[in-house]
């Protein structure tokens, strides 16, 4: 059995104040608190690139982890703003952290849902193969794209770094995961002369249409009730995402989490950042994850504290 041992995070310790902007943005503290429901901004120190908030995402799992680094046999980030094109930031990132000359390296170009994609591709790979540890690392730093002047981004990302340490000795399972793509609409949030831009309503829109269904259609295949589940983790785009897309799925308010305000969006890394503080309840069995945005693409997961059977990624569109 492939999955999830521990994960560990880097959050950067520099923080903006959205209330310092209020008068530039022409907003006020209900729009901060329970709109976007991000009152700090986390920002990396300027001499960081992606790579080096993988590294101190990495530290911090060695002093939560009893792990030789030599039994690692495969690296994978989950990036969209790379340290450069050329070469692969896990390629960096191996070199940094001084991995084996066996290991694999790769990266995986996606944003909100990178993390999802990131396990069902890590654990994939790592059955495939007959590898028995990994690292899977999420770290899409926007402060090097923000315009500061943008008020539909520069209220909302934040900088931070996650690594998963996947293993045949996991604590949680990866069971069925589903994935979607409205590749039509892919200009909503892109990149362009090294600035974001985004149309939060188109997001806001595909968010509270696609994700509850694709949820609701993932738990039909897995035989499995809403009611049985245990903590439903959501990307964390905003709080008024978070807040649709709990109503319009009639889920318990109390299983959904949200845990951006001193911090920010953090792209591939929102989710990753909440399921570190959930790994040790017992209580928790099985574990909804779901990201989406970028491209625009969906994608979710249903995570078992006990072992799960099988490891299966059904066409969401058949479902």
């Amino acid at each position: 059995m492939i999955g999830i041992k521990e994960i560990a995070s880097y959050i950067p310790e520099n923080r903006f104040s959205n209330y310092d902007r209020k008068n530039e943005f022409h907003i006020d503290d209900h729009f901060i608190e329970e709109k976007v429901g991000v009152k700090f901004l986390a920002v990396k120190d300027k001499d960081d690139d992606t790579s080096d908030l993988c590294v101190k995402a990495f530290d911090n799992l060695l002093k939560k982890s009893l792990l030789d680094k030599a039994t690692i046999e495969v690296v994978v980030v989950v990036t969209q703003n790379p340290d450069k094109l050329i070469p692969h930031t896990s390629a960096i990132v191996h070199d940094k952290i001084d991995l084996s000359k066996r290991c694999a390296s790769f990266d995986i170009s996606q944003g909100c849902p990178g993390y999802v994609y990131g396990l069902s591709i890590i654990i994939s790979f790592m059955k495939e193969n007959g590898l028995t540890k990994g690292l899977l690392f999420t770290a899409d730093p926007y402060s090097k794209i923000i315009n500061k002047h943008d008020k539909n981004t520069a209220l909302l990302f934040g900088d931070a770094a996650t690594v998963t340490l996947i293993s045949d000795d996991p604590s949680h399972a990866l069971g069925k995961c589903m994935f979607s793509t409205i590749g039509k609409d892919h200009m909503a949030l892109y990149e362009k002369d090294g600035r974001l831009h985004m149309n939060g309503r188109a997001i806001v829109n595909f968010a509270a249409k696609t994700v509850p269904q694709q949820i609701k259609a993932l738990l039909r295949v897995s035989d499995i009730k809403l009611k049985d589940v245990d903590k439903l983790i959501l990307h964390q785009g905003s709080k008024f995402i978070v807040d649709t897309i709990t109503k319009r799925l009639g889920i318990d308010e109390q299983k959904t989490i949200f845990d951006i305000s001193d911090y920010g969006n953090t792209v591939s890394s929102s989710i990753p950042i909440i399921l570190e503080k959930q790994l040790r309840n017992d209580q928790l069995k099985r574990i909804v994850i779901s990201g989406f945005g970028v491209g625009l693409s969906s994608a979710s997961a249903i995570l078992f504290k006990e072992k799960s059977p099988t490891h299966v990624c059904p066409n969401a569109a058949k479902a």
